[in-house]
């Protein structure tokens, strides 16, 4: 009998952090921010330098010209990916409550998407500056 009231009272004190999980693009942003700064001890995010990252045709070798080519230009549209041509909702967190704001999913879509786009992973700074601008979005 006491195991299983140590059991439940474990899975009851899970289940009550789940809400607690969800992080704002806020904290996402400062997450990235520090991870930015400890290679760069100056860098501040900017969303001009992460629009700008954003709309820029890259050389890269990836299959898509750039971020824009599957989320739009306007990043509160949807999208839809160019080879697949499966939709995709919009990037601005503004236009999608679930962008930003689950760290691990923050990172396995910039993981996927930079070696999609550029063909190599992204910097710590581009990743800041690229949440800034989404995040930024009105």
């Amino acid at each position: 009998m006491r195991n299983w009231i140590e059991r439940s009272s474990v899975l009851l004190a899970a289940l009550m952090a789940l809400p607690a999980l969800a992080d704002t693009p806020a904290q996402i942003l400062d997450n990235l921010t520090r991870e930015a700064r400890s290679q760069q001890a100056s860098f501040s995010p900017s969303a001009g330098r992460g629009e700008q990252f954003y709309q820029a045709k890259q050389t890269g070798g990836g299959e898509a010209e750039s971020c824009a080519a599957c989320h739009t230009r306007d990043a509160k549209a949807a999208g839809q990916h160019v080879r697949t041509h499966k939709n995709i909702e919009p990037l601005a967190p503004v236009a999608n409550r679930e962008r930003f704001s689950d760290p691990a999913k923050v990172e396995k879509w910039f993981r996927r998407n930079c070696k999609e786009v550029l063909g190599r992973t992204c910097t710590p700074q581009e990743k800041a500056d690229f949440a800034a601008y989404v995040i930024s979005i009105r």
